[in-house]
């Protein structure tokens, strides 16, 4: 090899591993760079985690309540058809063809006044002929108190013996009570007159008109309804569990299909002793006053019985309450954060929808009631302005300046 090829040899290595030298070093500088931008990622991801752990719950006016004072009320549902508490089937006590019928459905009657006239004929010949009877009684009456006393005047002189004094005491006997058994017969004749004419037993209002004039009635046939809807009765159904808390004269309050929201007052004047088979429900029975005549028997009424009421005492909504292991609790916020709070409850008002907290909270204090999961004791939370459903005679807490959101900043152009 002669010495010129021997140079360009060498010149063509130095060039080649140069030329590799610079290829492992620019690889290994984009490895280096794609490992500082990827360090930088990997560091902010813990911190990023932890500064969302660590932001404060945002609750809505209708996730916050106040406590406040208040007296409860539990309720026992009621509901059933008013019926007339006096009401009757007039009936005929007496047989014959029915002459007249002074009144029609819905004509108010006083006590006493002719309903119906029924033929008096019959009734008329049989009182006549019973007046004959008294009259023929009394005369054989009189016949035999004479004949007694001329036997007395006879036995004295011994004209007659003892046992012709006793028969005409015997017959003067007969006599006296064949006299007694006509009058009663004349008067069960006056009354079947009487009866002829039929007349309201109460005041009251037509209900039903069940016979005609010409028809031929027997005795007990039904003639006319007749209520009195002065006083009708709510007779209601209740849980056999309920009865203990019910008592005669409580006062229920309900409404009557076709007056809207107006309220009658009904009060508990009798409790069924037995249950119903199969519901094992126990009949209440209340009277509304219903002297204005304003309701009409028939119609149907739902209200609620008093059964229970508390003295006023802190009350929570019922969606406040949470429990956990047979303990009840609620979460209450203080200083901007969440306090899991032990209470003992009392009285429930399914209306209301409220229970009664007998030892653990204040009036005033603000509870959590949304169903918000994954609440924990200490986590901070955040106050809208108007998050406190507070009722209306208890004012909202004020927002803590430090729950109060910081002021954003201007996006800056660029």
């Amino acid at each position: 090899m002669t010495p010129a090829h021997s140079c360009v040899d060498k010149t063509r290595s130095s060039f080649i591993i140069t030329l590799l030298c610079g290829s492992l070093l620019a690889a290994a500088g984009l490895v280096s760079g794609c490992g500082s931008k990827d360090a930088p990622a990997g560091d902010d991801a813990p911190k990023t985690e932890e500064a969302k752990n660590k932001a404060p719950l945002e609750l809505s006016p209708s996730d916050v309540a106040v406590v406040s004072e208040q007296a409860l009320v539990r309720k026992l549902p009621l509901s059933g058809s008013l019926s007339p508490l006096l009401q009757t089937t007039v009936k005929s006590k007496v047989a014959g063809e029915l002459l007249s019928v002074a009144v029609r459905e819905g004509q108010a009657v006083k006590r006493g006044d002719v309903l119906l006239r029924i033929d008096t004929r019959n009734q008329g010949a049989l009182v006549a002929s019973q007046e004959a009877g008294v009259e023929k009684a009394e005369a054989d009456l009189a016949l035999a108190k004479l004949n007694l006393d001329n036997n007395k005047r006879l036995l004295e002189k011994n004209f007659i013996a003892q046992n012709v004094l006793d028969s005409a005491q015997a017959n003067y006997g007969s006599a006296v009570a064949n006299v007694k058994l006509a009058r009663a017969q004349l008067k069960l004749a006056q009354i079947g007159l009487e009866d002829a004419v039929v007349r309201a037993p109460f005041d009251g209002t037509i209900s039903r008109r069940m016979a005609e004039p010409g028809e031929k009635v027997s005795s007990d046939s039904p003639l006319l309804g007749l209520i009195s809807l002065d006083k009708l009765e709510l007779q209601a159904a209740a849980p056999a569990s309920e009865i203990p808390l019910v008592a005669i004269g409580q006062l229920a309050r309900v409404r009557v299909d076709g007056f809207g929201t107006r309220l009658f007052e009904a009060k508990v004047e009798r409790i069924n002793p037995t249950a119903e088979q199969g519901s094992r429900s126990i009949l209440l029975y209340l009277s509304l006053d219903n002297s204005q005549g304003v309701l009409k028997g028939g119609m149907f009424a739902q209200g609620a019985l008093v059964i229970e009421q508390s003295q006023p005492a802190p009350a929570v909504p019922t969606a406040a309450v949470r429990s956990e292991a047979g303990l009840d609790y609620v979460m209450v916020i203080e200083a901007g954060k969440l306090v899991q709070r032990p209470v003992k409850l009392g009285l429930r008002s399914e209306d209301e929808a409220l229970v009664e907290i007998t030892e653990g909270l204040k009036p005033g204090e603000q509870v959590v009631i949304g169903k918000l999961d994954s609440l924990k004791a200490g986590q901070a939370v955040l106050l809208n302005a108007a998050a406190v459903a507070a009722p209306a005679d208890t004012p909202a807490a004020p927002v803590p300046a430090s729950d109060k959101p910081a002021a954003e900043k201007p996006a800056s152009g660029g």
